[in-house]
């Protein structure tokens, strides 16, 4: 008993072009994602490094009000 080769196919021939072109949709697509998760993490950088700075300039909002307290005296 023969076993067909072509029985194992997606049900049509394919041809070596469209395959390439398949491949280089893939890889057009890839690359987009690739360059889009790359944006992201770049804005993700940036925020971080500006959280850190307003957190810095809170920090020294709330340490400099500390030191402006008027402080009263008794007199005996």
């Amino acid at each position: 008993m023969k076993i067909q080769s072509n029985n194992f196919g997606y049900g049509r021939a394919t041809n070596s072009s469209e395959d390439g072109m398949i491949t280089l949709i893939f890889i057009i697509l890839l690359s987009i994602m690739l360059i889009l998760v790359m944006v992201e993490v770049r804005s993700l950088i940036r925020l971080h490094t500006e959280v850190k700075l307003l957190e810095q300039h809170q920090i020294k909002r709330l340490n400099g009000s500390q030191t402006n307290t008027v402080s009263t005296v008794t007199n005996p």
